[in-house]
């Protein structure tokens, strides 16, 4: 017979589901490890005194053993755009909270699909509970704040360090579907870097490109405002690679080739050492403009995007451990926790705003 399992935490085993199990051990929350390797959950289950069990998400009823008794699921098993699905549906039919650490907008926008059934069931779906998006969700959401009436927003970070294995095969399978923005309310496709722009994240002036970050999707969600770009920090050799994939990038649909550049990543380190992450802080930057050409300027400082992700998704965890009320339903980080949960993140500093006139006033549509 199982103990009833306040929080499973699915995909334990990956580079980021290990760091969130063990510092949920460290915090007390006595979490249920799970995922499809029963060898490996095994063994950091016995390392942290934890219960496991094994389920395939290609097996409903496995999964809705796995989850059963769970107030809250924390999905960290990627891609997630072949796992997120299954999981909602298993968390649909056993009651319990979804929470994921994707930033693919394509899985956002399916869960927000799932918004309805979520508010009958009576559990919340909130994706992306990491560094997809958790900083830049309450920069938005401060700035919607800031200015009520803005019509265009922009997002964007600049990030050191190197990315986990599970991050970089998701990299790959975003690269073969080109850039993507919000325009007048819908995701619309674009180039890759499609837009350039300098920009002071907070110690002096970047170029930034387009990228088709989580908030595409979410920020609308989040705001209302119809016009959203994400922007990464980026040297010109980089910009350079990106825009080659506008010509080359199809490529990288065919299967055999993704299949080959995913086995090249797994040989690679599974992600940044303690030692690495604890020295690679994150900028973040959003601006929101308003027909008049009001615009408002946020910055704020993040630890690594790991221990943001870590921080974050606990976080929320236990908010709805606590039984804290929520609306049940699609929910974005912020619209649980607040525009200012990310100040209260380990590493992170206040939001800073700034307020002046736009002389460029943004073009609305691509």
């Amino acid at each position: 017979l199982m103990s009833a399992a306040r929080l499973v935490i699915y995909g334990a085993t990956g580079y980021t589901g290990d760091l969130i199990a063990r510092e949920a051990v460290r915090r007390g929350l006595q979490p249920v490890l799970a995922g499809r390797n029963e060898a490996a959950i095994a063994a950091l289950a016995q390392e942290l005194g934890c219960e496991y069990r094994i389920a395939s998400l290609d097996d409903a009823g496995a999964l809705d053993r796995a989850l059963q008794g769970a107030a809250v699921t924390l999905h960290c098993a990627g891609p997630f755009s072949a796992t997120s699905a299954p999981m909602v549906a298993a968390c649909l039919r056993q009651r319990s909270h979804y929470l994921d650490i994707t930033g693919e907008i394509d899985v956002l926008e399916a869960v927000h699909q799932s918004g309805p059934a979520a508010g009958q069931a009576g559990v919340v779906l909130c994706p992306a509970t990491g560094f997809d998006v958790v900083p830049t969700d309450c920069v938005a959401a401060r700035l919607h704040q800031e200015l009520p009436d803005a019509t265009y927003l922009a997002l964007g970070f600049a990030a050191r360090g190197r990315p986990s294995r599970g991050t970089l095969k998701t990299s790959i399978e975003n690269l073969a579907r080109g850039g993507r923005i919000r325009s007048a309310g819908r995701i619309t496709p674009v180039a890759h870097a499609f837009r350039e722009r300098n920009i002071d994240f907070g110690e002096g002036p970047l170029t930034a490109v387009t990228i088709p970050w989580g908030d595409v999707s979410t920020a609308y969600w989040t705001t209302g405002i119809g016009n959203v770009e994400c922007y990464m920090a980026m040297p010109v050799t980089g910009i350079a690679r990106l825009r080659r994939l506008n010509t080359f990038g199809r490529l990288l649909r065919f299967a055999p080739l993704q299949g080959a550049l995913k086995r090249m990543v797994a040989t690679g380190p599974a992600g940044p050492d303690a030692a690495a992450r604890a020295v690679s802080t994150m900028l973040v930057w959003g601006e929101a403009q308003a027909p008049s050409g009001e615009r408002v300027t946020a910055r704020v400082r993040v630890a690594n995007g790991y221990e943001v992700t870590v921080h974050a998704s606990l976080a929320i965890v236990q908010h709805l451990l606590d039984g804290k009320p929520v609306e049940s339903g699609h929910r974005t980080p912020s619209q649980i926790m607040g525009s200012g949960f990310v100040e209260a993140l380990p590493g992170s500093s206040r939001i800073v705003i700034v307020r002046d006139r736009a002389w460029n006033p943004r073009p609305p549509a691509a």
